[in-house]
Formats: structure tokens, C-alpha cells, sequence
């Protein structure tokens, strides 16, 4: 078996490489290929990762190459894990919207809608690439924004599937409190991408019984901290939103927090370079502690759990993912992307039916679904006009001022990266 990570000279990539060496049993890697730009990079991960294969007994091959076609051929799936324009893009990102009071996130609001900008036409090109060179090979799209690149890449037709980390970091977080194991967590997740909400917590799979009602009585103060939103909130929700979903609830307090401190990207860039030096280090063998705190829990396991079902028909049979609607939410058309439990098997994943959704989340994930869409047709058609609509039609914006000013902002921030511009 052989899997390609393009982008494999992310400071990531020890966390991906850790898991694959744990979890081998389930995804038997023989050639691992980690493809990247920066020649600088993959000296650096590729020596790390072949230690910490060694170090854990894991018998597979490990390659680096910056040739993408070399990378991909024969490969059973290729992992697209890409930060175009790089940290600096995110400091932008997080930066610029906030001089018009909307929050700076990298892959919420306007911030996000520039990060599809510069990504969407990098991923389809390499999706080209690999579909000439492997057709057959599965992508799985860790790329954010994760629900307008995946759109992206299935309205073009490729195998893809969209994977993030937030379903299995409740997974994981709900499981502990409830002392039990995390493969008897099955979460009713619902929404897009970055806009979900977890409706239902049931034991021991789809047909278990929701335990979330107790859930949130016993330990709703303590899950609210985690998502910095009052308990209050999620008493009346009764569900447990993700925390992006602060971006929205809390939206005002949000832009008051982000003006006082430093950026993410800030903190995420020294943190990185504090990785590197370490990555360096000839005697590392294994994931540093440091790299907990640049964010990916989990990232790993889901990974190969994903990856396992696609390749092998192993991993769990239910899992999270981002895929077509094809009529599982009825109030949203077919083409648009969701994030919700599916069974995956290498047919690709089938989404499960699902209770209808309560209007209060509908309607914003309507919302929300209507602006992916125009935000994809400003990434594949670029224009100013385009980009324009796309922050009008998103809810932390929605009035012309603000979208008129985000705009230029936008493309003057970005355009070395927009071939339109």
C-alpha cells in the first residue's frame, strides 16, 4: 500500500507520521511518499519521520521527493494537507478583516474566503495531476477551508473526500467523560464544515442511545469552557456546537478578543520555528511535546481511520466526513458539501439519514451553504464582482459597506496569488 502527503514538509507531518507508525495494524503502509515544494522542508521531515518509523518498528519505506508526478504514481491515495501563501497568507488573513469590525479567522468569514481564493485553483491542478498520472487513487482533503476545496474538487469529478479533526476531538473528549471507550462514541454530527453541530452522543453506534441529555447535565459547564461559550447557551441549545460556531454566537466579543492580542498566525509562526529546530535535531525519534499545542489533535488517527476504509474496507465503518449532500439535508441542493456520519468502504463514504435539523441551525447552515458556493465560483472564475457577492452573502458580513471595503482589502492582500488580479 502506498500513500502520497503532499504537503509533507508541514510541521504537521510528524504528527501524521506518528500515527501511521501506531495505528499500522490498521493502515499497512509500504511506501510512504512525502511530497513538498521546499527541498529545505523534507530534509528536515524526511529523516525525522524514517526515525520515528524506526523507533516504533515500522518495517515501510519512507520518500521524499518536490517532483509531484513522481510522488503520485502507483500511489492507493494522496493526502492534500497545503497552506498556500504560507503562514504570512494567515497573518493576512487574520489581520485585515478586522479593520472593517469582522472577525480575522483563516477559514471563517473574509479571511477564509481569501484562503479558498489562493487554494482552490492550486488543489484542482494538482487533483489533474494525480488523476492523469493515478486515476484510481482516493484524495483526502485536509486542506482548509475544507468544505469549498472538497466542493471543488468533487464538482470536478475526482474521488475525493474531506476530512477535519473537530468530530473526532469530541469523540475523544466526550468518551473521557463518559469513561468509556471512543470507539463507542457515536456522535449524530451535522452541518458544514467548520459549522456543525453535535445533536446526538449514542453509545455503541447509530442505534444507541443518546446519552447527550446527560452529557450536557453533568458536564455542560466543563464543555462549554472548552468552546469559551456560556452554559447557559448550550442548555438552550441542547446540543454542543463547534467551537467555530463561536464565531458566529459570539461574533462582536470575538473582534474585541482579536484586537488585543496577538494574531494565531503570530503564535502558530514562532511555534513553528521552534518545531524546525527541533525537527533538525538528529537524535529526535519521535513527535515532540511541542507540536500538541499547533492544533491537529487527533489529525492522525483520523487520517488512517479514513484512509483504512477507503484502501482496505478496515477502520470503523461509521465515520465523519465531508461529501456531496445528494438530498441528506433536503433544504440544501444535491452539489453542496456537508460534514456528517457516513459509512465508508472503498466505495467512498455514503452519508447516514438524519433527523431533520432544527430550523435555529438550518437556517445558518443554509446561509452558509449559499455562500461556499458563490465563495467556489469566485475561486474558479475569479473578478472582483465575484468576490464581492461572495462576502455580501456571508452572515458575519452581509452589508454592502463592509463587503465593498473587504473586498479591496482582499485582493490587495492577495494578489500575488489570484491570477485574475
Amino acid at each position: 500500500m502506498k500513500l502520497t502527503v503532499v504537503g509533507g514538509g508541514s510541521t504537521y507531518t510528524p504528527e501524521l507520521i506518528d500515527g501511521f507508525a501506531r495505528l499500522r495494524d490498521t493502515l499497512p503502509l509500504q511506501d510512504l511518499v512525502l511530497m513538498d515544494p521546499s527541498t529545505e522542508r523534507l530534509d528536515l521531515m524526511g529523516p525525522l519521520a524514517r526515525r520515528i518509523f524506526a523507533r516504533q518498528g515500522h518495517p515501510g519505506r519512507i520518500t521524499t521527493t518536490s517532483d509531484l508526478d513522481a510522488a503520485v504514481e502507483g500511489a492507493d491515495a494522496v493526502l492534500l494537507q497545503l497552506r498556500v501563501g504560507g503562514q504570512a497568507a494567515r497573518q493576512q488573513d487574520e489581520t485585515w478583516p478586522l479593520e472593517c469590525g469582522c472577525v480575522g479567522q483563516e477559514t471563517t468569514g473574509a479571511g477564509g474566503l481569501a484562503k479558498a481564493l489562493r487554494t482552490v485553483p492550486v488543489v484542482l491542478d494538482i487533483a489533474e495531476r494525480v488523476r492523469r498520472t493515478n486515476p484510481d487513487a482516493w484524495l483526502i482533503d485536509f486542506t482548509n477551508p475544507v468544505g469549498i476545496v472538497t466542493r471543488a474538487l468533487l464538482q470536478a469529478g475526482h474521488k475525493a473526500v474531506g476530512l477535519c479533526n473537530v468530530a473526532i476531538g469530541f469523540q475523544r473528549r466526550f468518551a473521557a467523560l463518559l469513561d468509556v471507550a471512543p470507539s463507542e462514541i457515536h456522535l449524530d454530527h451535522v452541518g458544514l464544515n467548520h459549522l456543525t453541530w453535535e445533536t446526538g452522543v449514542r453509545l455503541g453506534g447509530p442505534d444507541g442511545k443518546d446519552v447527550l441529555p446527560e452529557l450536557l447535565a453533568e458536564h455542560g459547564e466543563s464543555i462549554a469552557t472548552d468552546l469559551h461559550l456560556p452554559p447557559t447557551l448550550l442548555n438552550r441549545l441542547g446540543v454542543v456546537p463547534s467551537y467555530y460556531l463561536r464565531y458566529f454566537y459570539a461574533h462582536d466579543e470575538v473582534v474585541r478578543e482579536l484586537r488585543t492580542k496577538p494574531s494565531r498566525a503570530a503564535e502558530v509562526a514562532a511555534m513553528e520555528q521552534e518545531l524546525l529546530n527541533l525537527y533538525g535535531d538528529p537524535t529526535l525519534d519521535e513527535k515532540p511535546a511541542l507540536l500538541a499545542r499547533r492544533g491537529g489533535a487527533y489529525y492522525s488517527e483520523a487520517a488512517v481511520d479514513l484512509a483504512a476504509a477507503l484502501l482496505s474496507g478496515g477502520g470503523s465503518p461509521y465515520q465523519v466526513v465531508n461529501t456531496l449532500n445528494q438530498g441528506t439535508l433536503p433544504f440544501l441542493p444535491d452539489d453542496a458539501v456537508i460534514e456528517i456520519q457516513a459509512a465508508v468502504d472503498r466505495n467512498g463514504p455514503r452519508p447516514l439519514p438524519t433527523a431533520p435539523m432544527d430550523p435555529l441551525f438550518s437556517g445558518l447552515t443554509a446561509h452558509v451553504t449559499t455562500y461556499e458556493g458563490l465563495a467556489l465560483e469566485a475561486a474558479l472564475h475569479g473578478g472582483r464582482d465575484r468576490v464581492f457577492k461572495a462576502l455580501l452573502a456571508h452572515p458575519l458580513i452581509a452589508q454592502y459597506e463592509h463587503a465593498e471595503a473587504l473586498t479591496d482589502r482582499l485582493i490587495a492582500h492577495n494578489r500575488e496569488h489570484l491570477a485574475w488580479a
